[in-house]
């Protein structure tokens, strides 16, 4: 079955129709692995037909770097079949990974960080777990307090979602917002000591050792086109 085919199918199924509000939007991450020495004709504005907000970020610490990731927000499944009539052809780039991933329904809409002159850092954060239950858990805890506790300690969270499809399935990965990497230390550092997190990981069950096997994570820049900066 090709991709298309695959989006579709899953698309129609039942399973998502039941489980999802209307207002739930669904993400797409794209990795492209830049070329070194190559000329890069990648986006340099954001592509005419887009309706959901649009962001292209260049790594800034990360690994395997040079690399753009782009995010597009669809506000159906669907919406995410017929993209590749509306971006335009890149180059310079060796291939891509792209993951289609559905908000959380504790935050089931993308939310862009405050307004700046300088622009934000921002943070990816990727967190694999060893089987779909446990992965429900993890989700589970951002809609009933963690996203909150990043909200109030200024870590402005701009999307929370579960990957439907893409690489290293179960997974889940949202993005965080910070002025500069003195703020992100900073308010790691207050989420680590904060007396609401320090309740919700101690409840049975919900240790990172149990629920999650891999968190990864890059520290990335926007494009001066993106309508996330």
């Amino acid at each position: 079955m090709n991709r298309r085919k695959a989006l579709s199918s899953l698309a129609a199924t039942p399973l998502l129709a039941a489980d999802n509000p209307a207002k739930t939007q669904y993400y797409e991450l794209r990795y492209y692995q830049l070329r070194n020495g190559v000329r890069n004709t990648m986006p340099s504005a954001k592509p005419t037909g887009l309706t959901g907000p649009f962001g292209v970020f260049n790594a800034f610490i990360a690994e395997n770097s040079p690399f753009m990731v782009m995010l597009l927000t669809y506000s159906s499944f669907a919406e995410a079949e017929h993209i590749d009539d509306k971006l335009p052809a890149s180059t310079g780039y060796g291939r891509y990974e792209r993951t289609i991933l559905r908000a959380f329904s504790g935050t089931p809409e993308l939310k862009l960080p405050p307004a700046s002159k300088e622009g934000h850092i921002f943070e990816l954060r990727t967190y694999e777990s060893n089987n779909a239950a446990t992965l429900r858990k993890k989700i589970e805890m951002f809609n009933n307090g963690e996203a909150k506790i990043f909200q109030r300690l200024g870590m402005n969270p701009v999307f929370f979602g579960e990957a439907l499809v893409g690489s290293k399935l179960p997974h889940l990965t949202y993005m965080l917002a910070f002025d500069d990497l003195a703020h992100r230390d900073r308010a790691w550092k207050a989420f680590g000591s904060d007396p609401e997190w320090a309740k919700l990981r101690a409840t049975p069950g919900l240790s990172d050792a149990e629920i999650v096997s891999n968190i990864s994570n890059m520290i990335l820049r926007p494009a001066a086109f993106s309508d996330i900066r």
